[in-house]
């Protein structure tokens, strides 16, 4: 088997603005592809329109940059013709939510084996500087001067509407976090969504400042891991408990409370209920929650459809185009 390096899946020279998260996502992708280990030729990634989607040009893989908001109906395409390639789709917030947002919703209801990554930025970048899907409400832009009168989508929420099975979260600066939940979403099968927490420098810069650093993230921010107790902190002194159908921050010593008190991490209950708190928890009363959120496994779209067509074709008395003509009669003419 051979071993890649991330200068394998690299091309071109980026033309993003310095700063931007992007850049450390591109590297953290490169990093993880080289670790999983698929070749470059075994590899599509496709995006749509914006700042995120320039992201194709700068990969050593098949790539489409691809039109705005259809990133996902062209990667679903591919993934059924091609079911040998591993598929990774890339959209900003606005690509991949407003004019895409059909087609993610159901990308993930019908469970397409491609891997979908969310630059989430809440911002139009490329377009210098409307408020997006996800930018909160009040938020001042160039579209909103006076602040937006709209509440965001939350992708989770999304996603978990639309019955997908697997949601994990990052922070672009946060390069070991990144490549945990992609290599995690390479190994689910099926539609698996990562949402990449990141600043646009130009045009909302801070967007995630309080978990953007390590200190940040020791403070405001929890690694929830499959069957690992959900505790944060600088040194891991707070826990998450269940409190009624709701969750509460404890801290652990205090009131009488021990580490066998704190919920267990089980990203694989097919019940979601759990995991849409988790994943709707922000600052300052609750920690964000990265790393993956939630992973079941469920039939796949592209196994399904190719499973039909040879289930189809076994039993049709032709099996191409030169067979389909000889089933009816046929004359020689000299």
């Amino acid at each position: 088997m051979s071993t890649y390096t991330a200068n394998d899946y690299k091309k071109g020279q980026p033309r993003w603005c310095p700063g931007c998260g992007d850049h450390s996502f591109l590297a953290s992708l490169h990093k993880a592809m080289a670790e999983i280990g698929v070749p470059p030729y075994q590899t599509a990634v496709i995006s749509g329109i914006g700042c995120s989607s320039r992201l194709p040009h700068y990969m050593n893989t098949y790539g489409m940059n691809t039109i705005h908001g259809r990133a996902a109906a062209i990667a679903t395409g591919c993934k059924v013709v091609r079911p040998d390639l591993t598929v990774w789709q890339v959209s900003g917030d606005g690509d991949g939510l407003a004019i895409g947002g059909n087609h993610f919703i159901h990308a993930n209801r019908r469970n397409v084996n491609i891997k979908m990554i969310l630059l989430n930025n809440r911002i139009y970048g490329l377009t210098k500087g409307q408020y997006s899907p996800t930018s909160p409400r009040g938020f001042v832009s160039k579209s909103s001067p006076y602040g937006t009168v709209e509440d965001p989508f939350r992708p989770a929420e999304l996603c978990f509407g639309a019955r997908g099975h697997f949601f994990a979260r990052a922070v672009a600066t946060d390069v070991q976090g990144t490549v945990e939940i992609l290599k995690a979403a390479y190994n689910h099968k099926g539609t698996a969504v990562c949402e990449i927490m990141q600043n646009c420098v130009i045009f909302n810069n801070g967007a995630h400042e309080s978990i953007y650093n390590n200190e940040g993230r020791k403070k405001n921010a929890i690694y929830l891991r499959h069957g690992e107790p959900m505790v944060f902190g600088e040194n891991n002194e707070y826990g998450l408990m269940q409190e009624g159908f709701g969750i509460k921050v404890v801290k652990i010593g205090e009131n009488g409370v021990t580490l066998d008190d704190i919920l267990v991490h089980d990203a694989h209950c097919e019940d979601n209920t759990l995991h849409l708190k988790l994943a709707m928890m922000e600052g300052p009363d609750f920690p964000v929650a990265l790393g993956v959120i939630r992973d079941v496994d469920a039939p796949t779209y592209d196994d399904a459809v190719n499973a039909q067509i040879d289930e189809i074709k076994a039993k049709k008395p032709y099996h191409n185009f030169a067979e389909l003509l000889e089933t009816n009669d046929i004359w020689e003419v000299k």
